[in-house]
């Protein structure tokens, strides 16, 4: 009675920070027993359930996405949970867009001979979800971690290196393991499931990323108008063709002086209907911000008119409502379809900076496991430039982000 009457009393215990940092450094069972010491047994199931949220690799309320897997080991994939039954689902509705992000698909991409082939494992019965878990996989086929043996006791610069292994005290250094890019496979093959949703739900929905900028070569795109088949025409997936053709000649550049480039993809969504987004913790542009942020390479994000908009008043910026088609619209759309976290069924459009890839063939100064300082030159395949493959990928977590809101939404308005 004693310990149950303290565990419901925060006076008695500790802090919430100093619960988290003494479960985290504690040596004790994944969930609490009765082998537990007191001191944790008291920290309830909140904080159990707080670590066990922030030590996992799960993204969405409702339409939920597991990812797994390392860039050199067996394979990689993904489990969704959330899906709703009686979608019509195949591998080739998945195969799709990983052959959009696979490696080796022209000359200006990593030349890893992968073929990315999408096996579904569970939750699909005659070509229609079962509303169970849809458990995905993708094996890795060439593989090279000899590659990477230098790495093994030197960290790489601007990588994840030096932080996994402060954080963890162990990391995979063939190919980076989880903060490699081939971890998002799983998120494109969720995202796969997840437009098809969206898709049965929003029958108007469409979701096209295309690159916008590479290094100072800006494309000349209109987002209201711009096509998937003008962008997948590019091998860059610049929309632009005297830009594409730019792009292109840079990063053959760029890969011959063992260099790498950055630059800035925009995505427009369209046939959103307005009401979606939860505020205020969970507004629209907030999850969709994070989704961004959460790719490998990417350090910025900004929606409708973005940072641009500082440069103007309230009179130039603000978007006029008025009638059209017998529904409130605005006559611009510096807002980018969302008003207040919440889409206003305006087009949806975002850019995302993605820096130049931080793997290049030179030798870079660093610092060893041990703290002395080396020189390291990478190997391996590498892309000089991540935009053309990273476009899909981006489409990818707006199409997750979108159909969780529409299933909130759905689930909150019970509207059938």
């Amino acid at each position: 009675m004693d310990v149950q009457r303290r565990s419901r009393g925060s006076a008695t215990l500790p802090n919430a920070r100093e619960r988290v940092s003494e479960v985290r450094h504690a040596q004790t069972p994944t969930r609490p027993n009765a082998d537990t010491p007191i001191r944790l047994r008291l920290l309830g199931a909140r904080a159990w359930r707080y670590l066990s949220l922030n030590m996992s690799s799960l993204f969405g309320v409702l339409f939920r996405v597991a990812t797994w897997g390392e860039s050199h080991g067996g394979g990689v994939g993904a489990v969704v949970d959330g899906c709703p039954p009686r979608i019509p689902l195949s591998a080739e509705d998945i195969q799709f867009d990983l052959d959009r992000r696979r490696p080796g698909q022209s000359e200006i991409v990593t030349q890893r001979a992968e073929e990315d082939k999408c096996q579904i494992l569970s939750g699909i019965f005659q070509g229609l979800t079962l509303g169970t878990p849809i458990s995905l996989i993708v094996w890795n086929k060439d593989a090279r971690p000899e590659a990477y043996r230098e790495m093994e006791s030197a960290f790489r610069p601007s990588h994840a290196d030096y932080t996994y292994q402060a954080k963890y005290g162990i990391r995979n250094w063939q190919g980076g393991g989880r903060s490699s890019a081939r971890e998002t496979i799983g998120r494109v093959a969720a995202a796969a499931i997840a437009k098809k949703v969206l898709h049965n739900y929003l029958p108007e929905f469409e979701i096209l990323a295309y690159v916008k900028s590479i290094h100072r070569i800006e494309a000349s795109v209109d987002s209201s108008e711009v096509q998937f088949a003008a962008v997948e025409e590019s091998i860059v997936r610049c929309p632009d063709p005297e830009a594409t053709v730019q792009m292109v000649d840079l990063i053959k550049t760029m890969r011959k002086e063992g260099n790498s480039v950055g630059g800035v993809i925009e995505c427009v969504v369209r046939g959103v209907p307005p009401g979606l987004g939860e505020p205020v913790f969970d507004k629209l542009e907030a999850d969709l911000a994070k989704a961004m942020l959460s790719l490998p390479a990417t350090k910025g994000f900004e929606i409708g008119s973005g940072f641009a908009c500082t440069q103007l008043t309230g009179v130039e910026h603000n978007d006029i409502f008025e009638m059209r088609d017998g529904r409130v619209r605005t006559r611009t759309n510096f807002s980018g379809g969302v008003q207040g976290g919440i889409s206003n069924g305006e087009n949806i459009f975002f850019r995302v900076a993605f820096k130049p890839t931080a793997t290049i063939l030179r030798a870079q100064e660093t610092v060893t496991t041990s703290g002395e300082s080396t020189e390291l030159a990478a190997r391996g395949r590498h892309d000089p430039c991540v935009l053309p493959r990273a476009v899909p990928i981006v489409e990818a977590m707006a199409a997750l982000v979108l159909c969780d809101h529409v299933l909130r939404q759905r689930a909150q308005s019970m509207i059938r």
